[in-house]
């Protein structure tokens, strides 16, 4: 793969967060002389109402991110439910795509969602759907302290909860109809936090998905900010 200055890494954000939750990240990888895109999908910034959106509406978004910058030779990265868009953005965008890297991420199975990955994830996303307004699963407090950031400063913690919003509930509960993107031929990479306690299934199984064996990193699930120079080392070995 080309280590040149036009590669272009397009790296799509979890469940509750937005594009700012790649940016430490992202520095690094400008800083190694590569362009990077940070994504965020629909209904996750202040003012995008999450109401009624579907998962083809977050993938849609960063097919056309992509598509109207016209950008090519692209790595296409993942995290935890991005893996999700990434997937379904992939085989939209298949003659730009150089590889497509999950990290810490759901490698998706095709018709199932992430509400289906496993019994806990469906109860409490089905549960929190049910009551709210909007149709969408707000993330807790306790969540972040005790399975996204375990560990992690609790000044950290309380300061990343305050930037997330509530997660439309159609992004997990809507499926892809695509098979994993190493079926259709992509070159794909996967990248494992050593700590990581909040996948719905252990990594090692979405790694072997995609038939490869995990790059593992320091950290835990949210380590792409509290430790981003060993995530953007790991992602610029991949290249």
């Amino acid at each position: 793969m080309s280590t040149t200055h036009e590669t272009t890494f397009v790296l799509v954000p979890g469940a509750w967060l937005g594009a700012w939750s790649w940016h430490p990240v992202a520095r690094l990888l400008r800083e190694h002389g590569h362009h990077v895109l940070t994504v965020t999908v629909p209904g996750l910034s202040h003012g995008s109402s999450p109401v009624g959106l579907r998962l083809s509406d977050a993938v849609d978004h960063v097919v056309g991110e992509v598509v109207d910058r016209d950008l090519k030779d692209i790595v296409l990265v993942g995290h935890s439910w991005g893996g999700y868009p990434v997937t379904g953005a992939a085989h939209a965008l298949a003659g730009r795509v150089l590889r497509v890297v999950y990290y810490n991420a759901v490698v998706p199975e095709r018709g199932v969602s992430m509400a289906e990955e496993n019994e806990a994830y469906g109860t409490a996303i089905r549960e929190s759907i049910a009551a709210t307004s909007d149709g969408t699963v707000p993330l807790t407090l306790d969540a972040v302290r005790h399975g996204l950031m375990q560990g992690a400063p609790e000044e950290l913690q309380e300061l990343v909860f305050g930037l997330t919003l509530p997660q439309p509930g159609g992004y997990m509960t809507d499926a892809l109809d695509v098979p994993p993107v190493t079926a259709a031929g992509f070159d794909a990479s996967y990248v494992l936090g050593t700590d990581d306690t909040s996948l719905a299934r252990p990594g090692t199984e979405f790694a072997a998905r995609l038939g490869v064996e995990p790059h593992m990193v320091p950290g835990g699930h949210m380590a792409l900010l509290n430790h981003p120079e060993d995530v953007a080392a790991a992602l610029l070995k991949l290249l």
